[in-house]
């Protein structure tokens, strides 16, 4: 689960924004809604994340900072050489010359690799370890590269927060024993580039801490990419296929929300995987391009709800709300507190339009983005408005432009 995410001069966030998702001991409403940070920890953060606000405020550029995290740590040495990234700064004046800073405080269920040779023995339980991921980019010469990079944890048998490495300007990289660097540090010095992560690099290596932050990373499930692309409905149809489980489990869930479909079935077709909708009442079944455009983006965002909910990690939704109803979204929020249905405390981040959906959250689990004069996104919590009650009716308040982020019109 992620338990912080700090943003500065990305696309549209200007300042440096932190956002902690961490709730007290003392907050005992929605306790299903929780889940602990860290085995024994007193810090809990929500299972679900939802940003609100006007259009182009900068919601989905939170969910971007989260992917290109993810994209740099897994697959950047695919680039190549000389390339520049595919990351933009802040656009606005002031901020010239300034570099992008993204971070990430997270736990994961990957298993952490063996103590090193000082410790003989001991195995670090991943229940109680966490990360903290830094990175720094610059734009100069017309190129978009690294500057920095560090890997912090905060191991059982150490008690306090460990640097795992550190990567400064000049691409040099000093690590702690605990990463396991010495036999990989000359080899890692000659490929390193500036377009590349540290771990994306020593995974090509077999280092076995950076495969297994690779691991990490691919439990990240989102809908949108380094650029924002059209639904690709033929890799949809190729997931299901591959995965007939999940057509099992999309046709529960189809008919326990009442889309008017009996049951989806996949099939391979002259060109590929096809799908076919049984509705009641109908006598012969539907092509998925003749269903509604509600039930086809469902089903694109499905495979990345089920798959994260049945194996744990995180999905990253944009738009979740985008052609399915209302009533269905509250459906949807259910699935990652149920315990049966969320085993291993999957994670939901989305960015919606719908604001009805406010009714259905606490305090905690809301965002709000708005942008200044100046066309820089602020980024804030419902939990640090003062004097906002459990018992608010957050939709009214929120319409009647309490909270902010609402659009200007006229």
């Amino acid at each position: 689960m992620i338990h912080s995410l700090t943003i500065e001069n990305f696309m549209s966030v200007r300042d440096r924004h932190v956002i902690d998702l961490g709730i007290g001991a003392a907050v005992n409403d929605n306790a299903e809604r929780y889940a602990d940070a860290w085995s024994g920890s007193a810090k809990r953060v929500p299972k679900v994340v939802a940003f609100f606000g006007p259009n182009a405020a900068g919601k989905s550029t939170v969910l971007r900072a989260i992917q290109h995290i993810t994209w740099f740590v897994r697959d950047s040495f695919q680039f190549q050489a000389n390339t520049t990234l595919p990351i933009e700064p802040f656009w606005g004046a002031g901020l010239e010359g300034e570099p992008i800073k993204l971070a990430i405080e997270f736990d994961t269920s990957e298993k952490w690799w063996p103590a090193p040779d000082n410790l003989p023995g001991l195995q670090v339980s991943p229940e109680t370890c966490r990360y903290s991921y830094e990175v720094q980019f610059e734009y100069k010469n017309f190129r978009r590269s690294v500057l920095s990079e560090a890997l912090y944890s905060w191991p059982s048998y150490a008690k306090r927060k460990i640097r795992l490495f550190e990567r400064d300007a000049n691409g040099d990289v000093s690590a702690s024993i605990e990463f396991g660097l010495a036999k990989h540090k000359a080899v890692l010095k000659q490929i390193l580039r500036d377009n590349a992560s540290v771990i994306s690099t020593l995974a090509q290596l077999d280092h076995e801490p950076s495969k297994l932050l690779q691991t990490a990373s691919r439990r990240i499930n989102s809908n949108i990419f380094i650029e924002k692309s059209v639904v690709n409905e033929l890799a949809m149809l190729q997931f299901f296929q591959a995965n007939p489980d999940f057509i099992e489990s999309a046709n529960r869930d189809l008919s326990n929300i009442d889309l008017g479909i009996r049951s989806m079935s996949v099939a391979s077709g002259p060109h590929g995987p096809i799908a076919n909708f049984a509705h009641e009442g109908l006598s012969r079944p539907v092509p998925l391009p003749l269903e509604s455009h509600g039930t086809r983006q469902f089903l694109h965002v499905y495979p990345h709800l089920a798959h994260t909910l049945k194996n744990g990690g995180i999905a990253v939704i944009d738009e979740l709300d985008l052609a399915i109803h209302p009533l269905v979204l509250p459906e949807i929020l259910r699935w990652f507190y149920s315990p049966e249905r969320n085993p291993f405390n999957a994670q939901l981040w989305i960015t919606c339009q719908n604001v009805s959906l406010l009714e259905e959250l606490t305090k905690e689990e809301i965002y709000f983005c708005e942008k200044d004069a100046a066309g820089g996104t602020s980024i804030y919590g419902l939990k640090d408005i003062q004097g906002v009650r459990r018992v608010d009716n957050f939709y009214r308040k929120y319409m009647g432009g309490a909270f902010g982020a609402v659009p200007t019109i006229g």
